[in-house]
């Protein structure tokens, strides 16, 4: 929609939104900037219908009436509480979960869409509860190209990139028909069409090198019928639990490291070690590294590495 008709949309709805009475088309001819230009009453008739309509389509109440009995004329309006979204109301619970939400995104272009979310409902009275100190729930986004991803996957667009996958000694590139993005063990993946191996693949955005690049025209990707995306991811990352870790953890704490517990023994001081399976040192890591001070992996040397590695660059992050 060009600039002008915008405009001119929005002082209309101005205009009708705060007005008592009804108004009348001539009047709102001579009022609305863009309306008095016309060259014609009759190409005045056609924009301002043309205008009505793309309000209706908008969703805005348009209430059309006489302004008196002896006024054959018709006049218009927009009734504000037809207008008006009704209050938000949201109970404790439902405002922690949406913070807890919020809170779960680490990544810079997804944390600050959440953040200016909660501002607005702050700014509309609703109380946002604090979450339990120590809580900080984490979602990482595994490199910076899930949004584009995810943007490619909504419109249809193809995308490129470089991958480099579990076994590949350098990056290559692949072009992807995007399917969409699944959230799986504390990973993002993305499912889709290998246009150079023909075939469905998924990608381990963590594993993107750089940033993705949408290509082509909107709506050029078709998602097959039925397809199942968890189902792909999960047959693409089998469990396995023959390695084992142990992590050293205070009482009473790393609950969810817990439930995964094959054996556990106290270490005295207020710790057990606990052992764990460990298909994946680097997701061991990043589980470990969301239990902050409570929680110390002993073994294997891997998973050690990987959140010293971690935390080394969190460090400099906040310097």
């Amino acid at each position: 929609m060009a600039a002008e008709r915008t405009e001119r949309l929005m002082n209309l709805v101005i205009c009708l939104l705060h007005t008592r009475s009804y108004i009348t088309a001539e009047r709102l001819r001579e009022t609305i900037p863009g309306y008095a230009e016309a060259p014609s009453d009759e190409a005045f008739k056609r924009m301002f219908e043309r205008d009505k309509e793309d309000l209706r389509d908008l969703g805005i109440p348009l209430e059309t009436g006489s302004l008196s009995h002896f006024d054959d004329e018709p006049g218009y309006r927009i009734p504000r509480n037809d207008y008006a979204l009704p209050s938000i109301t949201l109970e404790p619970d439902e405002a922690a979960a949406l913070v807890l939400a919020a809170r779960m995104w680490s990544s810079a272009a997804l944390g600050a869409s959440a953040t200016r979310a909660l501002r607005k409902l702050e700014a509309a009275g609703v109380e946002i509860s604090r979450l339990p100190d120590g809580l900080q729930p984490r979602v990482g986004a595994g490199g910076t190209g899930l949004p584009i991803v995810a943007e490619a996957a909504r419109e249809g667009r193809r995308l490129r990139f470089d991958y480099r996958g579990a076994s590949d000694a350098a990056p290559a590139t692949r072009h992807v028909e995007p399917w969409g993005v699944v959230w799986w063990h504390g990973r993002w993946y993305l499912v889709g069409h290998d246009l150079d191996r023909e075939a469905p693949r998924v990608f381990r955005l963590s594993r993107v090198m750089g940033d993705p690049k949408a290509e082509g025209k909107a709506g050029a990707v078709t998602v097959p019928e039925g397809v199942d995306l968890r189902a792909l991811v999960v047959a693409s990352d089998p469990p396995t639990t023959d390695a084992m870790a142990r992590v050293k953890v205070r009482h009473n704490r790393a609950i969810g490291l817990r439930r995964q517990t094959v054996d556990v023994s106290d270490d005295g001081g207020g710790w057990d070690v606990v052992t764990v399976p460990c298909p994946d040192p680097h997701r061991l890591a990043e589980q470990v590294l969301g239990y902050g001070a409570d929680a110390v992996i002993l073994s294997p040397a891997e998973a050690r590495d990987a959140i010293v590695q971690r935390l080394h660059a969190l460090t400099g992050a906040h310097q």
